[in-house]
């Protein structure tokens, strides 16, 4: 089943959410190297990328890289989302998502993200501004709602549609439960109800009997993944091809996902430069380490010795010679469980 965003049509149904401080250019590069469906980035202020503000610019690039280029747009005033995706288009956008999701006080304490679920006209009359400004396809993501009383998810999923919007992704949770709770799947449907463009569920979704459930209850054409990916990029791609076979990656043996996160840690490295690359790095090896530990390669002794080896260090080769040293360790560890 094809999942088209415009003239594009989307190579799997499993996407790479974009989450702040994970999904830069090293990690959405690799996950769309092995096989996400599409990959979004970082949540970009229009007002910042206008202003070119260093730090706003570094988190929306990746054009050339990856196809197609989605940026996400974030703000709270039409003018802004307009010049936004203006330039977005210019440095290679090929998609403009807009962010009425985000539920972070920085954020939604603007009046932006996920506050915007609370007056649908001003929330509309930014998605009009950004469509009406852009060349390329514009999609939408949200929560279900500001909170139990306010679940207005279908309404507002309608009247992006009628402005152009050409895919709508659902958080099953509203910006009050933040990430608290349980994903409510089933309440994504009645969305996919008010609309008949592409519909993306998230929220959750870590496996692929998750990914099968969430499909289920939310009738969605898709699914989108964030904290299932952490530490192992590669996890859209595997998940989109127990999916549908042929449409993503087989898993990665653990031999390579060593090298994947090796590889990972040069894109960093070579992104963001030394010092900051080596300290970014750290959360997304710590994730691994986590990962390979909850698939006993060791334990949790092991594990915390590695991550006072890996995390703490500062000078970027020696954390490269630890990481082929763990790679190594993997490797044995991994065969010793085949031949039990």
């Amino acid at each position: 089943m094809g999942i088209f965003i415009g003239a594009h049509e989307i190579r799997n149904r499993v996407f790479l959410a974009p989450m702040s401080g994970v999904t830069d250019e090293p990690f959405r590069v690799l996950a769309h190297k092995y096989g996400a469906g599409l990959v979004v980035s970082e949540m970009v202020a229009s007002n910042a990328l206008v202003e070119a503000r260093p730090d706003i610019v570094r988190r929306a690039t990746g054009a050339g890289r990856v196809f197609p280029f989605v940026l996400q747009l974030a703000g709270r005033e039409p003018e802004w989302m307009a010049r936004g995706a203006e330039l977005a288009q210019k440095i290679g956008a090929d998609i403009i998502d807009i962010n009425m999701g985000c539920p972070a006080r920085e954020v939604a304490g603007k009046l932006s993200g996920s506050a915007l679920m609370r007056d649908l006209d001003h929330a509309c009359s930014l998605i009009d501004a950004t469509v009406r400004a852009s060349s390329v396809p514009v999609t939408l993501k949200m929560r279900l709602g500001w909170d139990f009383d306010c679940l207005n998810a279908p309404e507002l999923a309608a009247r992006a549609e009628q402005l152009g919007v050409c895919m709508i992704t659902v958080h099953g949770r509203t910006r009050n439960q933040f990430y608290k709770g349980k994903a409510d799947w089933a309440a994504i449907r009645s969305v996919g109800q008010a609309i008949t463009i592409p519909l993306i569920a998230n929220g959750d979704g870590a496996s692929i009997d998750d990914v099968n459930a969430m499909l289920d209850a939310s009738g969605a054409d898709g699914v989108m993944i964030g904290r299932g990916a952490y530490g192992r990029p590669w996890w859209p791609g595997v998940l989109a091809n127990q999916l549908d076979p042929g449409c993503g990656i087989e898993e990665p043996a653990i031999d390579q996902q060593a090298a994947i996160v090796f590889e990972h840690y040069e894109q960093i490295i070579k992104h963001y430069g030394v010092p900051n690359g080596v300290r970014i790095a750290r959360k997304h090896i710590g994730w691994a380490l986590e990962r390979w530990r909850d698939k006993g390669l060791y334990d949790q002794a092991e594990m915390s010795k590695w991550r006072a080896r890996l995390l703490k260090l500062d000078n970027a080769d020696e954390v490269k010679s630890g990481l082929d040293e763990l790679r190594s360790q993997l490797r044995s560890a991994a065969q010793r469980m085949v031949a039990a």
